[in-house]
């Protein structure tokens, strides 16, 4: 756990929509090696050497939610990153209830029509999230309905996405000391001060990420779900408070389209904004208020 980890916080502290990407990579391969079959691991064996790339797609809008027949499945998904880019995506039918069944698409064979005029975007422009719809296409069924929301695996894998934040928050913070060092700025007092402070909020950040990620390899399946929307609260608002600073520390160049700290606060700022915030504050209110969450993970 801790090597993966380390690689999601390594990929988003280079760059945070690479981060993103391979995020989704792990993801789709972990579903498979969970619910996937001999059959669904061959489909994705190329013999020409090259790489297969996946990701999962599950969100779904007006006009874009997916249903299977015996033709195939018709409909389309949103906010699909690495259109384009992958091979193969790991799509849901029936999003939401109970029935959700999972479905690999191969994209080489069947890319749909991809819609690239609505990521209009100021942050995570080049994750190449966009629109795709299918019409009938061939996919091959994952598992069986209802698996892909199983827990604990589908709220606590969001240790996954929140290390790939704190290495964005990372990459800032190396933005910024770049930045002062560049204009000699770097032994100032009070510019020192915001570099600690940043330093901190990634280091505390990344402290809770291994500890959860380290509880959840001894638990297993008896894995505290609400663990991880407290890694996701304390990432969300260390990431706040990081831009906050960053920008403070680097003034109107902040802001600049070819400056590396603009490029990391924008995405940074668009990526930690998951779905559900409120809802991870109320789950971890409920189990801190019914004693079940405590602040020492074990009992003494």
């Amino acid at each position: 756990m801790a090597d993966l980890l380390h690689r999601l916080f390594r990929a988003g502290r280079h760059d945070i929509a690479l981060g993103r990407l391979f995020e989704g990579h792990v993801d789709a391969w972990q579903i498979l090696y969970r619910y996937g079959g001999r059959d669904q691991f061959e489909a994705l064996e190329r013999g020409d050497g090259s790489h297969t790339i996946l990701g999962v797609w599950n969100a779904e809008g007006p006009g874009y939610t997916l249903e299977p027949s015996e033709k195939g499945l018709t409909g389309g998904k949103s906010y699909a990153s690495g259109a384009g880019i992958l091979t193969h995506a790991l799509v849901t039918s029936a999003a939401g209830t109970p029935q959700t069944q999972l479905h690999l698409i191969d994209l080489e064979q069947n890319p749909g029509s991809v819609d690239e005029s609505w990521w209009r975007v100021s942050g995570m422009r080049h994750s190449d999230t966009h629109r795709v719809e299918w019409r009938e296409t061939e996919s091959l069924t994952i598992g069986n309905p209802g698996d892909y929301e199983c827990e604990p695996w589908f709220s606590a894998g969001a240790l996954r996405f929140a290390t790939v934040q704190i290495g964005g928050l990372t990459g800032l913070l190396d933005a910024v000391r770049d930045h002062l060092t560049r204009l000699n700025r770097a032994d100032d007092i009070v510019q020192q001060r915001r570099l600690a402070a940043l330093h901190g909020e990634a280091s505390a950040a990344l402290a809770l990420a291994l500890s959860a990620g380290h509880t959840w390899m001894l638990e297993g399946d008896a894995f505290d779900k609400t663990i991880v929307a407290n890694l996701r609260n304390v990432v969300y608002a260390a990431c706040e408070r990081g831009i906050a600073l960053a920008q403070q520390a680097c003034g109107t160049a902040a802001y600049f389209e070819d400056s590396p700290v603009c490029r990391f606060a924008q995405d940074l700022g668009m990526y930690i904004r998951q779905p559900g915030p409120d809802a991870q504050l109320a789950k971890v209110g409920a189990a801190v208020a019914s004693g079940s969450l405590d602040v020492w993970p074990c009992a003494p």
